[in-house]
């Protein structure tokens, strides 16, 4: 069997183009580590100080909102001195990010919370729409991803191409460390999302480095979504043409379903190694159409999956009922099985771990926090509402207070990595609208006429 330190070396030399740049803080917290989940703590402390502690330095120093706000909270650069001062950053809450208003203003609220210089951007239409301003931004090299909440409102994020790059090489990384020995080039992949390179859902976005770590990969939803299309099938938007559109989805998801169970015939034939990644609620229905057919798979270790958004659907389902579905109906071991906890604010990604799926968190550049109700630190084994520094991202402050409530634990009950982790199941805090791009796609999926 591949040694660890060859099959990452393998992982970075097909994903050159998406490392952190040599010479920097993330680049020696991000890149450096073979192994995220097993850096030795001191070690991983001082990385995180430094790699967030410059991504502080680079927002509050380039991002005139940002700095007005650290201002009001009395809060420099100077003030952080070691890893414990991380926790002066200040926090903004993740309601501000949906606080956007239409039409070309849209456009200058993006301006207004990125970060550095914004490139020339041409926005063609007296009236823009979101998908129009996203589309002119893009083309500047800025990626405007995005998800939503039950309540109807995005969360918009801008990223120029470094840092979306290094959110996917994170990505990548966390998943393929955590899934060894399973990765291999040469294997097909099913992206559960609607095509990264068509849609900007930053879950599905943030997966087109999927296309470069797998040499075969399809894609469940190959056509473009805009966010226009994701309101009607959320029933948000009334009317006859948006009862139509739901009603061409619930249509394309049951052609979606058998694509996907004949390419699991063709692959099982053929013994390949595969990998599922995306959206929970795809799979769930994949295999509900397997089971009422009395089909069934052995995939074994020649199979891994990986969800994300957690559960939220037709009926309650935890992970560890999910995981034992996708064992039965495709043969994959649970050690194989990981869910990954992110949000579009930010750059870390949580996945469980093989042995006790606690969610572990990549503690060389991120730091995981816990707020009481007054919205200060909490101690470990508490729950409370998750905040997070983020020492990826150069084009926007990613210091967020969020609307989950988790419990963080100082190290995982079962498995010896050293760092921290959060309990399987994510909590949204009451009064907070059920979001993810997991869920977004679940929602517009199964919508149908009636609905």
């Amino acid at each position: 069997m591949i040694d660890y330190a060859t099959y990452m070396n393998t992982l970075d030399n097909q994903i050159k183009k998406y490392m952190p740049q040599e010479n920097t803080p993330l680049y020696d917290a991000l890149a450096k580590p073979k192994d995220l989940f097993r850096i030795p703590l001191r070690e991983a402390e001082e990385l995180q100080f430094k790699c967030i502690k410059q991504a502080f330095i680079h927002n509050y120093n380039n991002n005139q909102f940002y700095h007005r706000f650290c201002k009001e909270q009395a809060v420099t650069p100077d003030d952080l001195r070691t890893n414990q001062d991380l926790t002066k950053i200040p926090l903004i809450p993740d309601k501000f990010f949906k606080d956007y208003p239409p039409g070309k203003d849209f456009a200058v609220w993006l301006a207004n919370i990125y970060t550095g210089e914004l490139p020339h951007i041409t926005i063609k239409q007296k009236n823009p729409s979101f998908d129009d301003v996203i589309k002119a931004f893009n083309e500047a090299g800025v990626i405007v991803s995005y998800s939503s909440g039950t309540g109807g409102r995005y969360t918009f994020i801008p990223r120029n191409t470094q840092s979306f790059l290094n959110a996917e090489y994170a990505l990548a990384k966390t998943l393929v460390g955590m899934a060894y020995p399973l990765w291999k080039y040469d294997s097909y992949g099913y992206l559960l999302m609607p095509h990264p390179k068509k849609n900007f859902i930053f879950a599905g976005k943030a997966l087109e480095i999927y296309f470069d770590a797998v040499k075969n990969v399809n894609v469940a939803i190959d056509r473009e979504v805009t966010t226009e299309l994701v309101q009607m099938t959320m029933g948000n938007v009334p009317g006859l043409k948006s009862k139509i559109v739901r009603y061409f989805s619930y249509r394309q998801q049951k052609k979606m379903v058998d694509n996907i169970i004949a390419w699991l015939e063709e692959r099982d034939k053929a013994k390949d190694t595969i990998t599922l990644l995306g959206a929970p609620y795809i799979l769930y229905a994949v295999m509900e159409k397997l089971k009422q057919e009395g089909k069934s798979y052995n995939f074994g270790d020649r199979g891994g999956v990986a969800t994300g958004g957690g559960w939220k659907g037709l009926r309650n389902i935890t992970s560890t009922e999910f995981r034992t579905e996708i064992n039965k109906v495709l043969g994959i071991s649970d050690k194989f099985v990981f869910d990954v906890y992110s949000m579009v604010e930010g750059n870390g990604w949580m996945i469980h771990c093989p042995e006790g799926h606690y969610l572990h968190v990549p503690y060389s550049y991120y730091k995981a926090l816990v707020l009481d109700k007054e919205f200060k630190p909490a101690g470990y084994d508490e729950w409370g509402r998750f905040a997070f520094l983020d020492g990826i991202s150069t084009s926007h402050p990613s210091f967020v207070i969020t609307g989950d409530q988790v419990k963080l634990h100082e190290h995982c009950p079962v498995c010896d990595r050293p760092g921290p982790v959060l309990e399987p199941e994510v909590q949204r805090a009451k009064g907070e609208d059920l979001r993810g791009c997991a869920e977004e796609v679940r929602r517009m999926l199964s919508s149908d006429v009636g609905q």
